[in-house]
């Protein structure tokens, strides 16, 4: 916890008027739910007065009482449907709610039925005036979320299932609530994210860095209460318990170290990227410092839930605060779990449990300049470690053939029977767009001959994907794969080497001239990135209906986009948080550009809010985490011997576990198992409720199990693609990189690489005046070689 916690001294006050407030809303007697004795045992004045320290009485008012209608809308849902297991009644209940925030407040609300509905219809009133419709859009959206992932966990419960943890990750962020509490920041502080970067990377991984770790440590504090009085299976504790299949304790300790990693993560994001981003929108100085205070309320928000977690008896009991008040370890709960560290999250129920009977807290205890950190375990040695090992990998380690396990694939493969043909094209159309000779006035642009596209073999994967495909929608989808693919090996090749974030930026911005979403002409190509998109965006957007223009666009903007932060990354030669990581690797892969050409086939019949859906995204998620964490089993050889690389998820699980390359890869394999039953499991069990729920008719419930399929052929072609290909082969690796065979190699045992050798890359220009041109790589340096 790297954030001293202060009280707002307007806490009383919002005490005061919260009890008055839910006792206007009938939340107290007669409710069912809660007594007068609940609200104040659960003291959310005291998380408010600690998570906005410095807002005025008004304010906090207002925020104390979001927050006692968050929680009463838990408990209240909890009693009503979990408990009784009625998801319908609880779909219907929840549908309800949305008509109680209307963007335009002279609209008017319907009557409310219940508290939950009088008193979001009050809060919402006395909110959204004094913001923009651009936060409205944005806090009603979070507040959506926030209550509708409820029938998530209902469904789980329902199954008996307990999640993976990246889907955990995924769900808990809308479930739990922190986005939702980080709009309220911006009220607090009176500091709106403008709307210009309120979509970017930076502010949205800022976001959900805050919301991973307050979510984390919540589970930490809840685990006992959730697991064995209410059967929750929605607990991080819980979810690496199982996966990792370790004690209750070393599940707690892991999900501790990725709250650690979570924060490093909010740091290193706030450090590095808001910079940039402020000059690159240019915003003004007004607009900086609103930023700026947005993210010192996050930081309040991170140290004030845990100080209330401490203190309300609604995760916490007399004898483990009583020994917290005396500086000692807490007491194991019954499983064994230290209650070490926790922050808010709306998944908890509504016990009551024990007032504390300490002496009553305060921020004065100790004073003066310069002490407000000596209470505070600022970190450990293990996050200490944690962090140098993030930040000291020696690249080009002696791998040896990468370890390929027994992967899961449940699907059968199909290839398109105009393979042979797709392949003699896609050799013509390379030649012709000039991707396999050196671009003019760009050194080291000679990433691809003939030989190295054939051994990449692009058709093959699409044949796999689009197996039913024309000839035609197989050429175009060889190219889009081989222009992706290309323009993946280029970036490092080109811009990497010399850490060129400036060039890669500008090579990014003249790539949307080549993508005109009118599918009109395109400006003159430089190169032979530029020219192959122009060719593949007017073959593919052209017949495209507007929206679907759009979304191609994004998508590869997307990907363009994430490899600016892969180059940054070995510019700072950090290996990535895990989370940021899996969820930036989608982008870098090109999950989102292939997947949007298999909906082509399917998008007119089926309605945008489809795709949209919860189940939808979860199902292209996982589909997504398994061919992704596929291609880093494969690449890695490539990636971290011959390369230099930091970007590959087994290296990331190696880092962050401090374990060795196999048990790296059996980690890696386990949750790709675990993501294509993830699939499996929406495929077969939530797809059918949300045809119910949205009304599909025959037609589009007959197109959207065209595109789970297509989806399932996607995952098998690239499976099949990876076993048949020689690119991640040592004997392809070894010519593309000029490295004799066998000159200063030596035999590798099976799954070395920590310890292992540097092995320096040879690549490059060669004879005589050429040595210039190839860079030393200093033991440490992030200098990424990928040819």
């Amino acid at each position: 916890m790297p954030y001293p916690a202060r009280l707002n001294p307007h806490v009383q006050e919002a005490r005061e008027h919260s009890t008055q407030w839910a006792r206007e809303m009938e939340m107290l007697e007669g409710s069912g739910i809660w007594e007068q004795e609940d609200l104040d045992a659960h003291d959310y004045a005291l998380l408010c007065a600690y998570t906005h320290p410095d807002c005025s009485g008004t304010e906090l008012s207002l925020v104390t009482d979001w927050y006692v209608w968050v929680f009463f809308f838990d408990d209240h849902f909890l009693e009503t449907f979990k408990r009784s297991q009625d998801r319908a009644a609880g779909k219907a209940y929840l549908d309800r709610l949305p008509a109680f925030m209307p963007m335009d407040p002279a609209d008017g609300t319907p009557e409310p039925t219940n508290p939950v509905e009088a008193g979001l219809a009050d809060l919402w009133a006395r909110t959204v005036l004094s913001m923009s419709s651009d936060w409205r859009a944005r806090f009603r959206e979070s507040t959506e979320n926030l209550l509708n992932e409820s029938l998530w966990e209902l469904s789980n419960i329902n199954i008996d299932r307990v999640p993976n943890p990246v889907e955990y990750i995924e769900m808990r962020r809308k479930v739990g609530g922190a986005p939702w509490s980080a709009g309220l920041v911006e009220h607090a502080v009176r500091a709106e994210v403008p709307a210009v970067i309120a979509g970017s990377r930076p502010m949205r991984v800022l976001r959900d860095a805050f919301a991973d770790a307050v979510h984390l440590r919540n589970d930490l504090f809840s685990y006992q209460r959730e697991i064995e009085e209410e059967g929750e299976l929605s607990n991080g504790v819980l979810v690496l318990e199982t996966f990792l299949d370790c004690t209750t304790q070393e599940a707690a300790d892991s999900v501790n170290e990725l709250l650690t990693s979570r924060l490093q993560q909010f740091e290193d994001t706030a450090l590095t990227e808001l910079g940039p981003l402020f000059a690159e929108h240019g915003l003004d100085p007004a607009a900086c410092a609103g930023v700026l205070a947005y993210v010192k309320g996050l930081q309040d928000w991170q140290s004030g839930g845990h100080e209330w977690h401490m203190r309300s008896s609604r995760y916490m009991n007399g004898a483990h605060e009583a020994s917290e008040a005396h500086g000692a370890d807490g007491p194991r709960g019954a499983h064994g779990v230290h209650e070490a560290g926790g922050a808010h999250g709306t998944n908890g129920a509504g016990g009551t449990g024990r007032r504390s009977e300490r002496a009553p807290w305060s921020p004065f205890a100790l004073t003066g300049l310069g002490v407000s950190a000596a209470s505070l375990p600022l970190t450990t040695g293990r996050a200490e470690a944690a962090r140098a090992r993030r930040f000291s990998h020696v690249p080009f380690q002696r791998t040896g053939p990468s370890l390929l396990p027994d992967f899961s694939m449940p699907f059968t493969l199909r290839l398109n029977a105009h393979l042979p043909t797709a392949r003699r094209h896609l050799v013509d159309w390379a030649h012709r767009m000039g991707i396999l000779e050196p671009q003019p006035g760009v050194p080291g642009s000679q990433v691809w001959d003939e030989r190295r596209l054939l051994a990449a073999d692009l058709p093959l994967c699409a044949a796999g994907i689009h197996p039913d495909g024309s000839p035609d929608e197989l050429d175009v989808a060889s190219g889009w794969l081989a222009w992706g693919t290309y323009a993946d090996d280029y970036y490092p090749a080109v811009f990497g080497r010399t850490h060129d974030l400036a060039g890669a930026r500008a090579c990014n911005a003249r790539l949307g001239a080549f993508m005109p979403l009118d599918a009109g002409p395109t400006s003159v190509p430089a190169n032979a990135l530029e020219r192959s998109l122009a060719d593949l965006w007017g073959r593919t957007a052209g017949p495209m209906e507007d929206a679907a223009r759009r979304d191609l666009r994004q998508a590869i903007e997307d990907m363009t986009a994430s490899w600016l932060w892969e180059l940054a990354n070995q510019t700072k030669h950090r290996i990535p948080d895990p989370v940021d990581y899996i969820e930036m690797r989608r982008h870098t892969f090109g999950s989102d550009l292939t997947m949007s050409l298999c909906r082509l086939a399917h998008g007119r019949r089926v309605p945008p809010e489809i795709y949209r859906s919860g189940p939808v995204q979860s199902l292209e998620s996982a589909a997504a985490n398994y061919a992704t964490l596929l291609n880093d089993v494969f690449s890695y050889q490539k990636e971290i011997e011959f390369e230099g690389e930091v970007h590959n998820g087994v290296l990331v699980v190696q880092n962050f576990f401090d374990c060795d390359y196999p048990t790296g890869v059996a980690i890696v394999n386990d949750l790709m198992t675990s993501r294509m039953r993830q699939f499996q499991h929406v495929a077969e069990h939530e797809l059918p409720v949300l045809y119910d729920d949205f009304g599909l008719g025959p037609e589009a419930r007959k197109a959207m199990d065209g595109y789970v399929e297509e989806l399932s052929h996607w995952m098998t072609g690239i499976l099949n693609w990876h076993r048949e290909v020689p690119r991640y082969r040592e004997e392809e690796l070894l010519r593309v990189h000029r490295r004799p065979m066998g000159a200063g190699r030596r035999p590798v045992a099976a799954g070395a690489g920590a310890g292992a050798r540097a092995v320096a890359p040879w690549h490059g220009p060669t004879g005589l005046g050429t040595s210039a041109a190839r860079v030393p790589v200093p033991v440490g340096a992030g200098l990424s070689a990928r040819p």
